[in-house]
């Protein structure tokens, strides 16, 4: 398939994954400006946050970028769950001097609606992408009336076909080794997720669509790797988590740079989805995946008291410590020579 981002005038399509937490539009200008695809998580921000971002990347560059949504379902607030969740976290509350019962409850994270539309019109981005499938038809149709190209993540050949059918423009193959939440949306079950290099050649023999593979790729191997079992372009988020534009924290940066890094599961601690993230003390305790936690992402609320308190002290017990399992390509750089690289090694390859 020829290179599908020629239109947006890139020289290589190396697209910078979208990290809610831990990034600005500072990190999607650095990429822009190197000459891949920056892009700008917009799940965690309200829309007057959203507006601003947007301002400040339009104003700072002429380049393509990427503007990433969740689209979740939001669930029904359960009284009994969240009272089952404070119970198994009282003893941390206790340790912690903190009182369960003025723990606020509240979902954190909002999908993608008519308000946060009503921001992006005005700017009409290259691309706007999704994760966990694809907005109501009526967002969608809105989206694509701007010119804007539809993405979203596929962990399973079926969420591939589904996206396809649904009005996807291209798909991101989401492995089992990519940090952060898991893409995965017709289903829950963690027995169907398979590593990036088994995913991805079944999805691009699957789909009619460009394949953007994800997961595990740090290294300039890695991206010729993926090209060859037929990605028409990469994502890369762990690698620019210790950049020098990533607001990503001390601790959590001393974490990806420690033997620690080499310890990573999928968890629903910190939200109530499955995210794969840095072992730290209540996944151990807790271990990684936990019924009692309430759906997402209303599992946040609770476990948000126990980080500040925790991070306060200079420890990350409690902190979601994002990272794919090939945290050793995370490198003290500015995020532009990371993607140079990455580039580089893309347009190496025949």
């Amino acid at each position: 398939m020829p290179h599908f981002l020629h239109h947006l005038g890139l020289h290589a399509p190396v697209i910078q994954a979208p990290m809610a937490g831990v990034q600005n539009h500072l990190l999607a200008l650095a990429v822009c400006e190197a000459g891949g695809l920056g892009s700008l998580p917009a799940a965690m921000l309200s829309p007057p946050a959203l507006q601003a971002e947007l301002q400040a990347l339009q104003a700072a560059t002429s380049a393509p970028f990427n503007v990433n949504f969740f689209c979740h379902a939001s669930p029904a607030p359960d009284a009994a769950r969240e009272a089952l969740w404070h119970q198994t976290l009282a003893p941390y509350y206790r340790e912690l001097g903190l009182d369960p019962e003025h723990i606020p409850a509240g979902p954190g994270r909002v999908p993608f609606n008519h308000d946060s539309a009503d921001v992006l019109e005005a700017f009409r981005p290259a691309v706007v992408s999704f994760h966990f499938g694809l907005p109501a038809p009526d967002l969608l149709a809105r989206v694509k009336s701007w010119g804007s190209r539809v993405w979203s993540s596929a962990t399973t050949v079926p969420e591939a076909l589904w996206l396809q059918a649904h009005g996807a423009d291209a798909l991101i193959a989401q492995g089992l080794e990519a940090g952060g939440h898991r893409g995965m949306f017709l289903t829950q079950d963690l027995s169907t997720q398979i590593g990036t290099f088994a995913l991805l050649p079944q999805i691009v023999q699957a789909v009619n669509l460009p394949v953007i593979a994800a997961g595990g790729i740090a290294t300039g191997p890695g991206v010729a790797a993926a090209r060859g079992l037929g990605a028409s372009g990469v994502q890369i988020g762990t690698a620019y988590l210790c950049s020098h534009e990533a607001t990503t924290s001390a601790l959590h940066r001393a974490a990806l740079q420690s033997p620690a890094a080499q310890h990573t599961a999928l968890t629903n601690l910190f939200s109530g989805r499955p995210a794969r993230g840095i072992v730290n003390r209540v996944m151990r305790e807790l271990g990684p995946w936990c019924a009692q936690a309430p759906a997402f992402p209303l599992a946040t609320a609770g476990i948000a008291p126990l980080r500040a308190a925790s991070e306060a002290m200079g420890l990350s017990d409690f902190t979601p410590l994002w990272s794919g399992q090939n945290a050793a390509g995370a490198r003290s750089l500015s995020a532009s020579d990371i993607t140079r690289d990455f580039v580089k090694s893309w347009l190496a390859q025949p």
